[in-house]
């Protein structure tokens, strides 16, 4: 669900689950979050893929630019579900801002 224009930037957030996280919760607060980022001045789109064999996921963001991304950061209620996030359902995160110059893409007809 990338833009089609660029350039614009992408959040990459790459995560592993700590063991025995509530599951129901963290997918409730998920989805609040997306819909959250969806009213966010400069928000473009996500994409998200977790392999539940490994506990590692992968959720890119697609941002206008780099001010629409640190004022989603700094969101009140983006704040407390990073905090969650600490203490609660990651064991690792690591986050990786860039700027798309390019894409492209395929699908099979």
């Amino acid at each position: 669900m990338s833009p089609t224009k660029e350039p614009y930037y992408s959040v990459i957030f790459i995560s592993t689950f700590k063991n025995n996280i509530d599951s129901k919760l963290y997918s409730e607060i998920g989805m609040e979050m997306i819909q959250l980022a969806k009213k966010q001045p400069g928000y473009l789109g996500i994409d998200s893929a977790r392999d539940p064999d490994t506990t590692t996921g992968i959720t890119v963001s697609y941002w206008k630019d780099e001010q629409s991304i640190a004022s989603w950061k700094k969101n009140q209620e983006h704040l407390v579900a990073q905090r969650l996030g600490r203490t609660s359902f990651y064991k690792h995160f690591k986050t990786i801002i860039s700027k798309v110059e390019r894409e492209y893409e395929f699908n099979e007809k």
